[in-house]
């Protein structure tokens, strides 16, 4: 018998919002059948010249991170832009991304396999890693290539001696990540601005890394 009997393809759902906002972005989510999901502390940052002149350009955000079956993904985005306006202007932004496999929990626990004929890929998510104190740094080389902005998350270690690694890159208490959504056809242009500005090619600078999105909402051009 396959592994994956009853299990339907799972999709990841990352939303980000104001500080404050994500236990009840979990609580909504779940009434739709989505499996649970995490809380990350992080900034955004604003392109307003006022707040600039204040020295007011960082936002407390929270992001959540949830797995799913697509079907209820699908539904609990629907509703969560119902009742949180991701529509309007500095209300939050959902997507969804695939996961190969998820492992871990009750509600699923079988392999993921990828369904065939996706719908088009309009944005792509970019996630840069790097030291800390050099996120800032990644969002103005994003920006001058036409980012709209990103998210930064301070990346933390699985214990005081400890590290994770992702592409065999330690990530520290030392370390952010840096989350910037945008247009396919824009990707390209953005990460070359990144990586000359950042000297990503020269080893221990950081690491870029993109996915599709399929799915989202409070993207504004």
């Amino acid at each position: 018998m396959s592994d994956n009997a009853g299990c339907k393809n799972v999709e990841l759902v990352c939303v980000i919002v104001n500080f404050g906002l994500g236990s009840k972005i979990i609580q909504k989510a779940k009434q739709e059948g989505i499996f649970g999901g995490t809380v990350f502390l992080c900034k955004g940052t604003v392109n307003n010249k006022v707040l600039k002149f204040f020295g007011l350009t960082d936002v407390r955000k929270e992001m959540v991170l949830m797995a799913g079956e697509t079907d209820n993904v699908y539904k609990a985005l629907e509703k969560l832009d119902k009742e949180f306006k991701f529509e309007k202007p500095n209300h939050g932004i959902a997507f969804t991304t695939s996961i190969s496999n998820i492992l871990g929990t009750r509600t699923c626990k079988t392999n993921n396999i990828k369904g065939k004929g996706e719908d088009n890929i309009m944005y792509q998510s970019i996630t840069v890693i790097v030291d800390k104190g050099k996120g800032e740094d990644v969002i103005d080389a994003a920006t001058k290539a036409g980012s709209k902005g990103g998210t930064i998350i301070n990346a933390r270690g699985s214990g005081i001696h400890e590290t994770s690694k992702l592409f065999a890159m330690e990530i520290e208490p030392e370390k952010e990540i840096v989350i910037i959504l945008s247009k396919i056809e824009d990707v390209d242009k953005i990460i070359t601005s990144i990586r000359n500005e950042m000297k990503i090619d020269e080893p221990g600078k950081g690491v870029i890394y993109t996915q599709d999105i399929k799915k989202a909402y409070g993207l504004y051009e």
